[in-house]
């Protein structure tokens, strides 16, 4: 006999009530089983998730990433028990070295049909950001009208296996939540300065925030202000003409780290990139010989002088800009033809540093 405990081993827990790591342990230490065959129950139904870093899309291979943002929901949905095991948490990485299960979700319930609709809504409140998981897979999959009806073989997922792995695009709703976030305009409404609390403020109309997203290779504009009642307006641009204007009024699922924005609907993780205008200065830089403002500042200092020779990473200038110091570097070795003035307030897209033509070439 195969004396070992099988991953799946919580869902004869979960139906039998029976510990059966205490029941090892018992046997090991020379007792007998506690229970016979005859003397086992079976109640109700259970299924487990095996929550995994992998790429449903691409053949199930496996993902890593820093798990940046790791939320199970709490409590078990109504009518069913729940159960979580795991080995991680938020912070952690997945690497390539070891097996990419990051949970074990188990939901119990009075039959089948409860403890499967337990299981698609514990997916759904599910928030992994960081590295690409399974659990949009997982909750089609829960979802699935064969699988709902115990219509099961060893075929049913390669059957359906472009409607289980397909992710639809992100709606307006959730590119606009993402880019509220990215924007950093709701930050300022809890702030103590009154100053700083004055988000898009102009004499005579909202100023909208620019701010850009990618979503996988594909750039997102987007324009965020405030209008007159407090609450956010997110233009976006095409293609998303038909949902250019989102009032968003409710709290999004989301989580941030640097550089990333993850927004959660349902099972599914949208994640997002925002760019970091500096990087992209450096890269035009690399192409035009010149370093521009990436955004209105003020020179606050100034490193290096008119003629001299520089090589790539040396801090040229520190630009003082959304009371943050931004470090303005060469992105490649080279001769300084002109640089800006120390004190001098710039505005987005000023030249701060000139090469000289055949320093670059």
């Amino acid at each position: 006999m195969n004396t070992r405990l099988q991953v799946e081993h919580p869902v004869t827990e979960m139906v039998t009530g029976i510990d059966l790591v205490e029941w090892q342990l018992r046997v090991a230490s020379g007792e007998k089983l506690p229970k016979m065959q005859s003397e086992i129950a079976l109640s109700g139904h259970a299924f487990e998730a095996r929550i995994y870093a992998e790429d449903a899309a691409r053949g199930f291979l496996p993902a890593t990433g820093t798990l940046h943002h790791l939320k199970f929901p709490q409590p078990a949905p109504e009518g069913a028990t729940m159960r979580i095991e795991t080995g991680v948490r938020a912070g952690d990485a997945i690497s390539p070295f070891y097996d990419p299960m990051i949970a074990k979700l188990i939901v119990h319930g009075k039959d089948r049909r409860a403890a499967l609709t337990a299981l698609g809504a514990a997916l759904s409140q599910t928030e992994i950001a960081g590295s690409t998981v399974n659990t949009g897979f997982l909750a089609a999959l829960a979802a699935d009208a064969d699988f709902a009806a115990g219509d099961v073989d060893t075929g049913l997922i390669a059957r359906h296996q472009l409607a289980l792995t397909a992710v639809p695009p992100p709606s307006g709703e959730t590119i606009a939540a993402a880019a509220l976030a990215a924007s950093g305009a709701s930050d300022l409404r809890s702030s103590d300065d009154p100053w700083s609390s004055l988000a898009g403020y102009a004499h005579f109309h909202a100023v909208a925030r620019r701010t850009l997203l990618k979503f996988g290779e594909q750039g997102i504009v987007a324009r965020v202000s405030v209008r007159p009642d407090g609450r956010f307006e997110v233009a976006l641009d095409a293609p998303y003409d038909s949902v250019n204007s989102h009032d968003l009024r409710a709290t999004p699922r989301l989580a941030r780290w640097p550089g990333h924005v993850t927004v959660f609907d349902g099972a599914i993780g949208y994640g997002f990139a925002v760019p970091d205008p500096l990087a992209r200065a450096d890269e035009a830089a690399a192409a035009s010989g010149s370093l521009r403002a990436p955004m209105p500042g003020l020179v606050k200092l100034v490193r290096a002088a008119k003629g001299e020779s520089v090589i790539k990473g040396q801090p040229l200038l520190i630009l003082e800009a959304m009371k943050m110091e931004h470090t303005i570097a060469a992105p490649h070795d080279g001769v300084i033809a002109e640089i800006a003035a120390e004190g001098a307030q710039v505005t987005d897209g000023t030249v701060l540093v000139r090469f000289a033509e055949e320093a670059h070439g």
